[in-house]
């Protein structure tokens, strides 16, 4: 019995070795002979739509691949691929029912599709279809998405990796503001080199274009282009003209959007509080990435913050029991701490927390802002490790007082309980991804919360429903507060804003009219982009509320959330895209990554098999044949052409509806098949 799964084991990795090389040839009769990016912004709300335009040039049909890259806060909301004249839509349908459509495609041993997380910023939508000899086929996607405002700009990322030079290379941007455009830059991989003279921006008051339309030889000359043609991202940053603290109103059949940036506001001097993970997991680069970014902060602080420094592993060290004013001594000696801070132990994330808290609250400052700050690279293993009670422990201690933002270093932090920790109080989590600019990571961060300029924020719009999140416990310099809603009476002439907030300690209150009856900027073909920049801005918030929520609030949100999916067609974490294909009904589903999961790697050289108990795992792209591919310790699960990689907790729902288990005493993550 050994001998022979020796055998097919060494069978297998010869399987591997051809499998791997044989592509390469192929690569020569696929020419992508058009490739288009045509992307729109109006009011911040952006539409992109990539065309490619393939021909086989076999003398025999052959599988044509379509691989893009997208933002990951984007939702897909149209793919079609057309084939001889004829098109294939996908149809974005309920996630129960797009899994039906698959399993029933996995059992006739056919191939899905896949929406993967890449990196940090963008998402890969990946499917083939065969194409006849000598044919022609078109690949259409639309993604769309809400810019947001960060460090006083918005950024509009285009990724471009057609794989090949493409004689027929065109990007296309337009952004259409209607208070008028203050500044725009381009940048970007895509930018260096001989790239940059083959952009071209044109500027006027509410509108500017940018092109990008370089040669075949051009297209192999930059920081990341090679023989394989353009392979990076443009990055168009921007900002608008300000001329009213009240925001800028824009309505549109039926719709309205509220943009609120005041910047003519004193700030409000802070008190914040860092607390530090130094466990033994934060050890080696991660830790002093940490001390290099809390030094640059700790020198950004004003003279009228104040400011504490706590660091945990399995004991909790305060700098200082008392928050202290940021002045030029207590920095200094600060620095010191920090210099010190080193790794060991456990991780006490209650006992931290608490005590960050119980520091701010001891020494309440009347017209300031308080905020804590954590940042941790693992789960809570000592002291209370009971996530549940860690969160109602941290809800009670600090009570709507002040928010709290956690920072997860890596993938090996439970990120589901950092989101729901901030969210329950006032804050967000953000990923610090592991990497050389960690600590301009944790650093960017910071800055984004810098400057308080308003709190208790209430927008009231008394002509308005289905409003979207109309409560914010702070406004911070650089960013934007964005309302979208419905107007309760279209033939009104006239629609009212009104934003209550209290600024150094008092109240201040903006009022603005606008005349809804006005001719609109808004060109006809885009006419409908107010009421899709509703539904993306609720559907997000919806999915962003459902961590909070339990019983029967909860399913009425997760229900609305998917009926406006539907509605609008949009990818979300509710919904799947399913594409039929021309060869037999052959179906692919098309899913969004959950925010979290580690990204998954393609099967490649270097990846190895292990051998679990019950099963054989086959081979990379076997269609139907489940298995498991490790690669530096990171499992993917392989079935019907399909990965899918390890957060163990994520597992069990996709192991029970493909019929895998977990492999009894193998390393963590290894599954094998029923």
């Amino acid at each position: 019995m050994m001998d022979r799964a020796a055998l097919r084991l060494i069978l297998l990795a010869v399987f591997l070795i051809s499998a791997t090389s044989d592509p390469v040839k192929k690569k020569q009769d696929v020419d992508i002979y058009s490739f288009y990016i045509n992307s729109t912004v109006t009011s911040r709300y952006s539409t992109t739509v990539i065309t490619s335009r393939v021909a086989n040039t076999l003398n025999e049909s052959q599988e044509i691949q379509f691989e893009v890259k997208i933002p990951k806060n984007a939702f897909i909301s149209k793919f079609r691929m057309t084939i001889e004249g004829k098109t294939y839509d996908g149809v974005v349908k309920g996630k129960e029912e797009a899994q039906q459509q698959y399993n029933q495609a996995v059992s006739r041993g056919q191939s899905a599709g896949l929406v993967r997380s890449v990196g940090r910023t963008l998402e890969d939508f990946k499917t083939s279809v065969t194409v006849a000899a000598l044919s022609k086929v078109t690949f259409e996607l639309t993604y769309e998405e809400l810019l947001k405002r960060r460090l006083g700009k918005y950024e509009l990322l285009i990724n471009a990796q057609p794989m090949q030079p493409v004689a027929d290379f065109k990007m296309d941007v337009h952004i259409q503001e209607k208070p008028g455009i203050s500044f725009l830059e381009v940048k970007g991989d895509l930018s260096t080199g001989d790239l940059a003279n083959a952009i071209k921006t044109t500027r006027a008051d509410k509108d500017a274009w940018v092109t990008f339309y370089p040669t075949r030889d051009q297209q192999t000359k930059c920081k990341s282009c090679g023989e394989n043609g353009l392979n990076g991202d443009l990055l168009i940053t921007y900002d608008v003209e300000r001329r009213s603290p009240k925001g800028e109103v824009v309505v549109s059949n039926g719709y309205f959007v509220h943009y609120f940036a005041p910047s003519d506001v004193p700030r409000i001097s802070k008190n914040v509080v860092f607390i530090i993970d130094r466990s033994g997991s934060m050890s080696g680069r991660k830790i002093d990435q940490t001390r290099l970014a809390l030094l640059r902060i700790l020198t950004d602080l004003d003279e009228d913050d104040h400011f504490g420094l706590i660091t945990f592993d399995s004991e909790v060290s305060l700098w200082k029991r008392e928050l202290l004013k940021a002045t030029e001594k207590n920095l200094k000696n600060a620095k010191s701490f920090v210099k010190e801070i080193r790794d060991r132990g456990a991780t006490d994330i209650n006992a931290a927390v608490l005590a960050g808290v119980d520091m701010i609250s001891r020494h309440p400052r009347e017209g300031t802002a308080s905020i804590l700050i954590l940042l941790t690279d693992g789960d809570p293993n000592t002291g209370e490790i009971n996530i549940e009670k860690i969160m109602a422990n941290v809800k009670e201690a600090i009570g709507t007082k002040f928010p709290l933002y956690c920072l997860g270093f890596g993938y090996d932090v439970n990120f589901d309980f950092l989101t729901k920790m901030s969210l329950e109080n006032g804050g967000v989590a953000r990923r610090i991804y592991e990497d050389s600019d960690a600590d301009l990571q944790l650093q960017g961060f910071y800055d984004e919360v810098a400057v308080p300029l308003l709190t208790d924020i209430q927008l009231k719009y008394p002509g308005g429903t289905n409003l979207t999140k109309t409560t914010f416990s702070l406004y911070f310099n650089g960013s934007e507060i964005v309302v979208s809603g419905q107007i309760t009476d279209n033939s009104v002439e006239s629609f009212t804003t009104e934003v209550i907030a209290v600024s150094k300690g008092s109240n201040v209150t903006y009022q603005d009219t606008i005349m809804t009856k006005d001719p609109s900027d808004v060109p006809p073909e885009d006419e409908d982009f107010m009421q899709r920049l509703w539904a993306y801005l609720t559907v997000k918030q919806l999915l962003e509320r459902q961590v909070l929520l339990k019983g029967q609030e909860k399913e009425d949100e997760n229900k609305e959330a998917l009926k406006l999916s539907l509605k609008y067609q949009f990818v979300t974490p509710l919904t799947s895209m399913v594409v039929t294909k021309p060869q037999e009904g052959e179906v692919e589903v098309a899913d969004k990554p959950k925010e979290g999961e580690a990204p998954a790697r393609p099967a490649a050289p270097g990846f190895w098999l292990y051998q679990s108990q019950g099963g054989l795992p086959g081979p990379p792209g076997a269609s139907g044949v489940p298995g498991v591919l490790r690669d530096n310790g990171s499992p993917l699960i392989q079935r019907g052409g399909r990965y899918h990689t390890d957060p163990l907790q994520s597992i069990p729902s996709y192991a029970v509806a493909h019929d895998i288990r977990p492999a009894g005493r193998l390393l963590p993550g290894m599954y094998e098949m029923l």
